[in-house]
């Protein structure tokens, strides 16, 4: 019997339809954790039931009492992408009004670049790791963010007021009629630049400055209004680190050819 867990998330079932006691969910938890923490430097398909339960400082037997394997631990963690988007959501519906709506959307770009880095390992893990081997894997993904692209459709819906002209009236955002493809593009930015934050950091451009940018995006899709100038995130223009000049794409190559005769 698989892993079975409570809508309150505080308690799951052995694979045999027992319910742990106290102290079997700390083993549980230690083994996702252990989980975890292999799966960020080990790809997942080389991980063993019997380095995880290691690590964990317990026995592979005690690991097969929780989890038939190591791809339905990896889905458990994954669940909690799922939940977790469900609370970012809640912060997407938040206060849109002229006076707070700015400080709404750097929370919404704040709050899903450190939902990505909370789960990074388990989003890569999704993003090249499934296929149609990984029954238990598939979709999740698709789940987690289509949770945030819904609530930010429905918010945009709301947010913005009507354009007649054409048949009835309709609401349209800048940028878009359609709130679900205005989502749709927003969602693919943020989890786009988090999944590259650290490459962009490398070259000299701050996470301040990429949370304001995408805030900007976000809160004139929602509002219809730009964001306040002179401002990048909350700190003056005038603080902002210049980019690094990297090399010519391909130069060193370029440098070390025989030249033709």
């Amino acid at each position: 019997m698989s892993e079975i867990i409570d809508a309150d998330r505080m308690t799951a079932t052995t694979t045999d339809g027992r319910l742990p006691g106290q102290r079997g969910q700390a083993t549980r938890q230690r083994l996702l954790d252990a989980t975890l923490e292999m799966l960020s430097t080990t790809p997942w398909r080389v991980v063993k039931v019997i380095d995880i339960a290691k690590a964990a400082g317990t026995s592979p037997a005690t690991f097969y009492q929780y989890f038939e394997n190591v791809e339905q631990a990896i889905t458990v963690l994954a669940e909690d992408l799922v939940v977790e988007a469900s609370e970012l959501a809640d912060l997407v519906g938040g206060d849109w009004s002229e006076e707070t709506s700015w400080e709404t959307a750097l929370r919404v770009a704040e709050g899903f670049l450190s939902y990505w880095e909370a789960n990074r390992v388990v989003f890569r893990i999704l993003e090249f790791g499934n296929d149609a081997t990984d029954t238990g894997l598939r979709g999740l993904r698709v789940r987690a963010l289509n949770a945030i692209t819904v609530a930010l459709a429905r918010t945009i819906t709301m947010s913005m007021p009507p354009r007649t002209g054409q048949k009835g009236a309709m609401t349209s955002s800048p940028a878009g009629s359609d709130p679900m493809a205005v989502a749709g593009t927003l969602v693919a930015m943020l989890t786009s630049v988090a999944a590259h934050r650290y490459g962009f950091e490398f070259w000299g451009i701050r996470t301040a400055n990429l949370i304001d940018s995408q805030a900007r995006f976000i809160h004139l899709a929602v509002t219809g209004r730009p964001g306040p100038e002179a401002m990048v995130g909350r700190e003056p223009l005038g603080t902002l680190a210049q980019p690094r000049t990297g090399p010519v794409l391909g130069g060193e190559i370029t440098a070390h050819r025989t030249p033709r005769r």
